[in-house]
């Protein structure tokens, strides 16, 4: 048997350990892992010269725009940014011009999707006026729902807790999960009307609107609606102490509760927007350091399930808008999240074992990714392969994505994705792309 390709000399994470192997691939599957040796003859031999093989990175919580915000990020730039990043799978949020909220919005979204997209892409909806469209938007193959409770973007009111119970009741009986952004509407709504009457105009006004105990409100809220509804509830980027603890909680009673976080919470706080302005605002925004400091207790201690970059990609003279009120909200982030996390590693945060159980294995579980977030015979042929010792700086200007900025220019980095492989083909080498629009898939999930 001759198969299209076969990678030597890897150093590839197996079953928890890094072990120097071989790996044939055939039709977009990883078909033999071993010695050299034992390896099929292949139309294509490529040598990874004792880098590290990690499976392709997931990312579960990125903007690609395109449709009405195409000036800010298309599917064929956004997916190039996370090839770039080492990421073979994103899911992609719905609030977008139109937002996705039903079978029709979300079928023309994956036929755009389908020329363009370099990695593979599925796809978040929000929850449709007409709840009994939930099924039908399921069928169509939406990966998830997704739900911001500090303003109503699809058709459901954040606010009612009767019709969210139901909502929630919906997604269960599809077997979907909900992504919540949990920051109470309420709360949010009355601080920035009296901060903004006051002419409060400042980074230390948008923390005070945008609280703490919004967030804790808001899983406060989620939890109790989720009551027995057996609906997996998934928190996008917690950013606080008692939020994650409340998350922790309700994981200990055997709820179907998991969380993520971001590298922007990780990694900046309160004093780096009060700095920086604008350019750094985001939602939720970053927070004091004691909640920093519990976000990687968290790591550490498995109460955080996932990282996930919430790629945000807008023009500079959004970000800089005259007043803080007025700036989008979100930062790039599909091209620094490895990075950044190779140079906790080697800054012992961080460990190559959380890295994929965090960016690849979870993600893989908790959305139902089948055949993927990990490197095993008749698995998908999807892999980052990374240079420990390559050390470079951060520069926005040079990303893939159209957002040419980030709150990480200048940082010193260690470690770097050199090459990414797509259902077997090679998407990225060395920062640059070399397959062609369309080579990626929409993924749909799998009605069970």
């Amino acid at each position: 048997m001759i198969v299209d390709s076969v990678l030597t000399n890897a150093k590839a994470y197996l079953n928890k350990e890094i072990v120097d192997c071989s790996i044939a691939i055939e039709s977009g599957v990883i078909q033999k892992i071993g010695k050299e040796s034992q390896m099929p003859k292949a139309d294509e031999c490529i040598n990874l010269r004792n880098l590290l093989l990690l499976p392709g990175l997931i990312d579960v919580h990125v903007h690609l725009r395109d449709e009405g915000k195409a000036y800010k990020e298309d599917f064929y730039t956004g997916t190039a940014a996370a090839a770039a990043g080492g990421f073979t799978t994103v899911l992609d949020m719905p609030n977008n011009d139109p937002v996705t909220m039903s079978p029709e919005t979300l079928r023309n979204r994956m036929r755009i999707a389908e020329r363009k997209v370099l990695i593979n892409v599925g796809f978040y909806s929000e929850f449709p006026d007409d709840l009994n469209k939930v099924e039908d938007i399921v069928s169509e193959g939406a990966i998830a729902f997704k739900l911001f409770m500090a303003n109503q973007v699809g058709g459901l009111n954040p606010d009612d807790n009767q019709m969210l119970h139901e909502a929630f009741n919906r997604a269960s009986q599809a077997n979907v999960p909900v992504a919540i952004h949990a920051e109470d509407q309420i709360t949010v709504a009355a601080k920035t009307h009296v901060l903004r009457a006051e002419k409060r105009d400042d980074p230390a006004a948008f923390l005070k609107a945008h609280s703490e105990e919004a967030e804790v409100k808001a899983i406060e809220r989620i939890l109790k609606a989720r009551t027995d509804t057996k609906v997996r509830v998934h928190f996008c980027h917690v950013s606080t102490k008692e939020g994650l603890a409340k998350v922790a909680g309700a994981k200990k009673s055997a709820q179907m509760v998991t969380c993520e976080v971001t590298p922007n919470h990780l990694l900046l706080s309160k004093s780096d927007f009060e700095k920086r302005g604008s350019l750094l605002a985001m939602l939720p925004p970053l927070r004091e350091s004691l909640s920093v400091n519990a976000l990687w207790e968290g790591l550490a201690n498995g109460s955080v399930d996932v990282l996930g970059s919430d790629h945000a990609p807008h023009t500079l003279e959004e970000k800089m808008a005259s007043s803080i009120w007025e700036a989008k909200v979100g930062v790039p982030g599909l091209e620094t999240t490895l990075p950044l996390m190779l140079t906790m590693i080697k800054k012992n945060y961080f460990t190559i074992s959380m890295l994929v159980e965090l960016l690849a294995e979870k993600p893989a579980k908790i959305f139902s990714l089948k055949d993927k977030g990990c490197i095993e015979q008749g698995r998908n042929a999807d892999f980052v392969v990374i240079d420990p010792k390559t050390s470079f700086v951060i520069d926005g200007s040079s990303f893939h994505s159209k957002a040419k900025f980030s709150p990480f220019d200048g940082w010193q980095m260690q470690g770097k994705p050199v090459k990414t492989f797509v259902n077997g083909h090679l998407a990225m080498e060395d920062g640059e792309i070399v397959n062609k629009s369309g080579s990626g898939g929409v993924i749909r999930r799998e009605i069970q």
